[in-house]
């Protein structure tokens, strides 16, 4: 049997899983998954159903298996299961109590079907891989945060929370209704309709000082997440450009797009940097001054005047 048709086989099977864990799947999203034409994706359909999978498909909406079919219980790869492993540390660390606790859950019922072999490695791993994260993604008060606002997306119920947009403000009712969750800049935010605002807006999940599920039904018209997060900011911005060592610019990649990079120039043994900030003072100022002895600020004037006054305060605090 020839690699062609090995790797066949193996696409198809991979789609029959697919469909399996999905309700309604786009042919584009599989030929991108598997890196094949769309007219590729097609014959594979056709082999399956002449295989005798019943499969439905509509056009413009895509295909699903008919309500009822499933495949016998799946064994998985000894990579497949290492793969749980690395899962399984992320959602430790970077969900709720409650939401790791269903994954705890679920991992020892997949740990129950793996083969003798593949138990054995996952037993060897689970000791040598761990994640450390310092950050603080929910409220002490909120152990079921992400729970809850799953469920909320789900069953389409409005929540209420109990909300401190900054350190300082007063907390706040609000009454939301969740449409999307991501994970950006290290913290989990959810987008949802804001009844005190009466529009969408994006809340923090560590800012939710309280969180209770209601019965009360969505109201808002339906959003795209996607679209509402590239929906570009017009606030006002502050141009501000860094000159910066070439040696230590790598170091900068990784965070100088939370504060408004935009560009980059080199110039001679530096490289400039431009960034378009909304927050100099809390931002970009506190940024610059972990790199401050191998940059230097070429404007605006008000950043270097907000930096000096952080470095007098460090020096009369070291006093």
């Amino acid at each position: 049997m020839s690699d062609e048709t090995l790797n066949r086989f193996d696409r198809i099977v991979a789609i029959l899983i697919h469909l399996q864990s999905s309700r309604v799947v786009k042919a584009q999203d599989l030929a991108e998954r598997f890196g094949v034409s769309l007219r590729t994706i097609y014959r594979d359909i056709d082999s399956l159903e002449t295989a005798g999978v019943p499969i439905a498909g509509e056009a413009g909406i895509g295909f699903s298996l008919m309500e009822g079919y499933r495949l016998p219980p799946v064994m998985f790869t000894r990579e497949e299961a290492s793969g749980f492993i690395a899962a399984e540390k992320l959602m430790q660390k970077f969900t709720d109590k409650k939401m790791g606790a269903h994954f705890e859950s679920a991992m020892y019922k997949i740990k129950s079907v793996l083969r003798g072999h593949a138990r054995e490695q996952i037993a060897a791993l689970e000791s040598q891989i761990w994640i450390n994260t310092t950050q603080q993604l929910f409220n002490e008060n909120t152990p079921d945060a992400l729970e809850i606002l799953i469920e909320s997306i789900a069953e389409k119920k409005q929540v209420r929370l109990v909300y401190q947009a900054f350190e300082g403000e007063e907390a706040i009712e609000r009454h939301i209704e969740p449409a999307g969750l991501f994970h950006e800049h290290s913290y989990w935010y959810v987008v949802g309709y804001c009844h005190l605002r009466k529009d969408y807006r994006q809340f923090r999940t560590d800012r939710m000082i309280e969180i209770y599920r209601t019965t009360l039904p969505f109201t808002g018209e339906p959003i795209d997440v996607d679209e509402f997060r590239n929906i570009e900011d017009t606030s006002a911005k502050t141009k501000a450009v860094i000159r910066v060592r070439k040696d230590v610019v790598r170091y900068m990649k990784g965070g100088r797009k939370y504060y408004g990079f935009v560009s980059e120039e080199e110039k001679g043994d530096m490289v400039e940097m431009t960034f378009m900030s909304r927050d100099l003072p809390r931002g970009l100022a506190r940024w610059y001054m972990m790199f401050g002895d191998c940059a230097e600020i070429v404007e605006p004037e008000s950043l270097k005047e907000m930096v000096r006054e952080m470095i007098e305060k460090t020096r009369a605090n070291l006093t």
